[in-house]
């Protein structure tokens, strides 16, 4: 009898933010990629919107991504951001292991016991990155583009880091990140065509660097992500549980 591939999860929290490299390095390590859109493109100026996920448990690995709004807004805990936070927490008790991008690892921590804020200094762009475990997280340029940061939870180890903020933790068998390991040039493209508050300028960049440095670190970009994932399924999905 044929052994049953693992099987990732994606939320999608908004349809802009999609897996992109990252579902291609789930892929190579043996994962059939499923996905769920959260938030509706409809409903991005409105995003407050009650959503009933998945169950976890028919999951090895999920993976909550980026989006735009931040996860402390009062009317998103309400609705979608409490409950996938139930979520997560189901998640973990049922074995299940995590792995949040940007948005998705601010959801971990504040899950978790951390807190989120506002940071004093928005990254966008590409960031080199300090990491402890470059074996779990290797260090280099890593894509950027976020305007809060967390706190650690309670029993969390940091893993990399820039000056301005924690890059990732591990606690248990959940990792969050801040950067962006998924982006490409065409899920870049989109990101910027949908810049309306011109965050780009205000960071003193403009859309053709961003996607010329982009294109130049692909390939380097490729290798480390499949090392990331190959990291993060090793050393922590077999961990034991957060709590």
């Amino acid at each position: 009898m044929a052994a049953v591939a693992p099987t990732v999860l994606f939320l999608r929290n908004e349809h802009m933010a999609t897996e992109a490299l990252l579902g291609e390095a789930f892929t190579d390590h043996g994962f059939e990629v499923d996905a769920f859109e959260v938030v509706p493109p409809a409903r991005v100026d409105s995003p407050a919107v009650d959503v009933t996920f998945p169950d976890p448990a028919g999951y090895d690995v999920i993976v909550p991504l980026g989006a735009r709004w931040p996860v402390y807004d009062p009317a998103l805990r309400d609705t979608w951001v409490g409950s996938e936070m139930a979520l997560l927490r189901d998640a973990a008790d049922a074995g299940v292991a995590l792995l949040g991008v940007c948005f998705g690892g601010q959801l971990l921590a504040q899950t978790f016991g951390g807190s989120v804020a506002r940071s004093p200094r928005p990254e966008i762009g590409w960031y080199d990155v300090v990491s402890e475990r470059p074996d779990i997280v290797p260090a280099g340029p890593w894509f950027q583009w976020h305007f809060d940061r967390w706190t650690l939870p309670p029993g969390a180890t940091e893993l990399a880091r820039t000056p301005n903020s924690s890059q990732a933790f591990v606690l248990g068998r959940a990792m969050g990140l801040q950067f962006h390991p998924e982006i490409d040039t065409d899920l870049l493209k989109g990101w910027l065509a949908d810049d309306r508050d011109g965050d780009v300028a205000a960071a003193g960049l403009d859309h053709d660097q961003l996607l010329t440095r982009t294109t130049e670190l692909a390939d380097d970009v490729g290798t480390r992500i499949r090392a990331l994932v190959a990291g993060f399924l090793t050393h922590v999905a077999g961990h034991s549980l957060p709590s």
